[in-house]
């Protein structure tokens, strides 16, 4: 391929080991690579093996009836005339890179590299639909947050978690870019490592931007969870000042109920005990005697009435 100018381009979605194997057999791919690609669930990342780039990239897709982020992985090993893809998901879509690069030859010439940046170009774009997927849902949770509905707690605690995940997936992205940028510096043909470092400055840019506005988002989001709590707190103080004012208000009527019953009670007493069927009682043969117990039971209750209404119980 290198006599002819050309280089080798393969693709491989979820290969098992005997297929891996027939590439390290024919590129000779690191084994440590290799087990990575093979095992999948790496982190973004770009190692170097000899003239061998292993680039592990996150793309991502916005699933929007479940309000979650799909992660992917794809794995890619560049070399000075191969590049071998494998990806562990749908995304990103590789039919898109092809025909973008069938379609402008200016990106083949620049060779494996060339495919490199048009791989990484098309997860970043494929970013920026889950960048506004997100926002559209934090701009409803921000309308939903002054509702009274308790169930936005849960959405906003979710959001943040595809939120942080997103940005796990895009911060080394900054360190890879760069670095792919910096080693073009020292690459014999000028011309077509100029434009590359020129793309790849363009590619990072975008990200440093996501980066931004998937930031931007979680502090959003703790803002929210925030503001809900401080919601919630503020409601349940409210009602317990009302439930706090509703005692106050029963203790005030018990207490007006307790000193209306021992003013009725006090001269109850004394007609209770004057209508008991005893012949020795006091002032019961006396003339006076039935005026006297109701004075005594008049003045039972006035007093009690006076000292209840001087205490405030009345």
């Amino acid at each position: 391929m290198d006599e002819l100018g050309g280089f080798a381009w393969i693709g491989l979605y979820r290969p098992d080991e005997h297929e891996l194997g027939l590439a390290v057999a024919e590129f000779g791919l690191h084994e440590l690579a290799v087990e990575d690609a093979l095992t999948g669930h790496q982190r973004a990342k770009l190692d170097r093996y000899a003239d061998t780039r292993f680039v592990v990239l996150r793309p991502a897709r916005y699933i929007d009836a479940d309000e979650t982020v799909e992660f992917g992985e794809v794995h890619l090993f560049v070399g000075l005339n191969f590049v071998i893809a494998i990806r562990h998901a749908e995304s990103p879509d590789l039919r898109r890179v092809r025909a973008r690069l069938e379609s402008a030859p200016e990106l083949l010439e620049r060779g494996p590299l060339g495919v490199l940046y048009a791989i990484v170009d098309q997860v970043v774009d494929e970013y920026e639909p889950v960048i506004e997927g997100l926002g559209n849902d934090i701009e409803e949770i921000e309308l939903q947050l002054f509702s009274g509905d308790r169930a936005v707690a849960k959405r906003i605690y979710d959001l943040a978690g595809e939120v942080m995940e997103l940005q796990r997936a895009i911060r080394p992205l900054t360190t890879i870019l760069a670095t792919l940028r910096d080693d073009l510096r020292s690459a014999q043909d000028e011309s077509h490592a100029l434009e590359l470092r020129r793309s790849f400055r363009d590619v990072l840019d975008h990200v440093v931007s996501i980066t931004e506005k998937a930031e931007e988002f979680r502090q959003t989001l703790a803002n929210a969870l925030m503001t809900h709590s401080t919601l919630v707190a503020q409601q349940q103080n409210d009602e317990m000042r009302r439930l706090t004012e509703t005692s106050l208000g029963q203790a005030e009527q018990a207490k007006k109920i307790s000193g209306w019953a021992a003013i009725v009670v006090a001269p109850s007493l004394v007609a209770g005990i004057y209508g008991m069927n005893f012949k020795v009682m006091p002032w019961q043969s006396s003339p006076w005697g039935f005026a006297i117990a109701i004075v005594i039971m008049v003045a039972s209750g006035l007093g009690l009435y006076v000292l209840f209404r001087t205490r405030r119980w009345l």
